[in-house]
Parts: structure tokens; C-alpha cells; sequence
């Protein structure tokens, strides 16, 4: 985050607490969703996506937003199976 928006300060607070970060209404709900994703996709309801609608986003946001989280979380699947960034594998 930091080296995408130079804010390091707004990086730190992403990284402490999410929720509690000083982020728009848009952006609070977007991180809600990819976490939600991330944790439990199998719980996304149609509230969820209704959310990210009531602050702005459209269903190519919609969209965007669930393919890029789930991308990394692919890819942060297959990085920890092989090893990457581990010494001992």
C-alpha cells in the first residue's frame, strides 16, 4: 500500500486495524469486502454486494474489486505451498 500511495502513515494504520484506518466510505466497504472474501467467501451475501453499491461502486467495481483479492489470495496460496520467502521447504 505504501509504495502505492507514498502515504506511509496510512499504510501503518492498513496494517494495525483496517477498520479503524482514515479511509472514505467507499474504501472502508471495499476493504470490508475483500476481507470478507478472504475469510469467508462462501458467507458473501447479496447485503454485501448492496453495500459496495450504496457507496458508489457499479458491478465492474463489484467485479474488479473480488477478481484482484482473489487473485492475491491465489497467489499467496500457491507462493506459501512452494515455499517462497521460506528458508526451510
Amino acid at each position: 500500500m505504501r509504495r502505492a500511495s507514498l502515504d506511509e502513515e496510512l499504510a501503518a494504520e492498513l496494517r494495525r486495524d483496517h477498520t479503524k484506518a482514515h479511509v472514505n466510505e467507499s474504501d472502508r466497504a471495499m476493504l470490508a469486502f475483500a476481507v470478507k472474501l478472504t475469510t469467508g467467501a462462501y458467507k458473501i451475501a447479496r447485503q454485501d454486494l448492496e453495500e459496495l453499491r450504496a457507496t458508489g461502486f457499479d458491478d465492474v467495481g463489484i467485479l474488479q474489486i473480488t477478481l484482484i483479492a482473489a487473485w492475491f489470495n491465489y497467489i499467496n496460496r500457491v507462493a506459501d505451498a512452494l515455499g517462497v520467502g521460506q528458508e526451510e521447504l
